[in-house]
């Protein structure tokens, strides 16, 4: 798997232009070419995150221009592409333009803290994860880009759980580090039996002893299998690590984003279809919710 092509979404505000910078990084490691998108959004208020709203195509039109000249570097190929049918549901109408344009990787920005970020993660980045197949790579950006602003990927977190169709995601995350040279930690985690939910935790009390040790032996054998991941990874040339974690997965994953500060975390996701301990869409969005690291989402289905 590899980028050819990356579509990025700006809704005129400054800080969705911080995914610029994220988009310039990944054209110029793979040489891919670049969509710019924009939605005319029905019934859109006066104001986004402090910038006036685009209400028009033709203003939409003109601002991405704009944003090409102020951004996009010459020998980068560009596209811009206004929706300009009012629409109701922006997340629906990233989703079909992403299908039938067929990008490799589309970035969002998440704005804001507290009600706004989630309903952004909750009803942008999310809906387009659970309706599309296409990753997504989400950014939590404090402030508009600065001018000269890099984005780099030199370490991934890319937590594992053994299960074959969700190593097959991880593909795309091992591409960039092969072209970046980034360092890859891989992670896992083991819950405790007072971090055990719906069924698994009602075997956990009614057979303690039993429950305690089946999840000692799955530490163990999550040890193992990470250290046969990290042999595999150093036979593509890259600098490995891993740990195993014990306790709830999506805390234990977002302590260690924070204490980490990589510049990304990988997690899959089976979006509404989802239900399994780790990469159901809920946990996804927990350590969403936690954390301010750039997140590859990727699809599982």
């Amino acid at each position: 798997m590899t980028i050819k092509c990356l579509f990025l979404p700006l809704d005129g505000s400054d800080l969705a232009e911080s995914a610029l910078p994220a988009g310039l990084y990944f054209a110029q490691l793979f040489g891919a070419s670049i969509r710019l998108f924009h939605v005319i959004e029905k019934n859109a208020p006066d104001h986004v995150h402090t910038s006036r709203h685009l209400t028009n195509a033709g203003e939409a039109e003109i601002y991405l221009k704009d944003t090409v000249a102020r951004y996009i570097p010459a020998g980068i190929t560009v596209e811009q592409h206004v929706h300009s049918s009012a629409a109701r549901d922006v997340a629906r109408s990233i989703v079909e333009h992403a299908a039938e344009l067929q990008p490799d990787l589309i970035i969002l920005c998440a704005h804001g803290y507290g009600g706004a970020r989630d309903w952004l993660i909750g009803n942008i980045a999310q809906q387009v994860i659970s309706r599309g197949s296409t990753p997504v790579l989400l950014l939590h950006p404090h402030q508009p880009p600065q001018p000269g602003e890099v984005f780099a990927c030199r370490s991934i977190l890319l937590p594992m759980d053994g299960v074959p169709e969700h190593e097959r995601s991880a593909a795309l995350a091992e591409e960039i580090a092969v072209q970046s040279g980034a360092t890859v930690h891989l992670a896992t985690v083991v819950p405790t039996p007072d971090t055990l939910s719906g069924e698994r935790a009602a075997t956990g009390r009614l057979l303690p002893v039993s429950t305690a040790a089946a999840l000692d032996l799955a530490e163990e054998g999550a040890g193992k299998y990470l250290a046969d991941q990290c042999e595999r990874l150093k036979g593509m040339g890259l600098n490995t690590g891993a740990q195993v974690l014990r306790g709830d997965p999506a805390t234990e994953l977002a302590n260690l984003a924070r204490g980490r500060k990589d510049d990304m975390i990988v997690l899959g996701t089976h979006g509404k279809a989802g239900s399994s301990a780790f990469w159901n869409r809920s946990v996804t969005a927990r350590v969403l919710g936690k954390i301010d690291t750039p997140a590859l989402l990727i699809p599982v289905r």
